[in-house]
């Protein structure tokens, strides 16, 4: 049934910014630095979109209180200051905003980051003024919850029906199924093409360049 879409709730990493590879590069060195065994990359991957505290006691399962606040601490310096993986909005995410706008699409974010790291990347890509409304992972309760669904719902008063949520990982994708929304997955950053289509999204996308044609063809 093709649908008028109002709102779209984009994650941030690995579906809007071009992170993972930098996620991942920062969460091995941290665990190098606390000399713990190195998570792999699927690991990793896996966690991505998940609250920190979600995040390190995935990876971290026996870790105690003090090395939590320390692989914390860590990553977070190896991610803002110390790792260099480039981390660029990918391709065609300016555009396809620009055009959501002009379409009187309202646009807002869910993500597993901090609100000083939506911050930060937001200011990293010129992006700090553009959106209304976001809620982050010590805001809300980590996917796959439906309460950053709920609370950008609360604050936009859109309509549930004419919701899309927008992600790369299984996380988001859960996300909006525990909040009865529609969802587009894209293969651009944490989770497998199959992982995702296993879920059932309208749609999985290899890259963000195609959801505008998608978002018309729903349209």
């Amino acid at each position: 049934m093709k649908k008028n879409y109002h709102f779209v709730i984009f994650d941030w990493d690995g579906t809007l910014m071009d992170s993972t590879a930098r996620i991942v590069s920062s969460m091995q060195q941290t665990a190098r630095i606390v000399e713990e065994k190195v998570p792999t990359v699927e690991a990793i991957k896996s966690t991505i979109g998940l609250s920190m505290e979600a995040v390190i006691s995935q990876l971290f399962p026996v870790a105690g209180d003090l090395l939590k606040t320390n692989i914390r601490d860590i990553y977070r310096e190896q991610y803002v200051d110390k790792d260099q993986t480039p981390s660029p909005l990918f391709p065609g995410a300016l555009d396809l905003l620009g055009w959501l706008e002009s379409n009187n699409v309202q646009t807002a974010v869910a993500t597993g980051k901090a609100r000083h790291g939506l911050s930060r990347a937001l200011t990293s890509v010129g992006l700090e003024n553009y959106f209304k409304h976001s809620v982050c992972a010590d805001e809300a309760t980590s996917k796959p919850h439906p309460e950053m669904v709920h609370r950008l719902l609360d604050l936009t008063g859109c309509d549930p029906d004419k919701t899309l949520v927008v992600g790369d990982s299984v996380h988001d994708i859960n996300m909006a199924k525990n909040a009865k929304v529609d969802s587009i997955g894209v293969t651009t950053g944490a989770s497998s093409p199959q992982a995702l289509g296993d879920l059932r999204p309208i749609a999985v996308l290899d890259c963000l360049t195609q959801l505008k044609e998608k978002i018309k063809l729903l349209s």
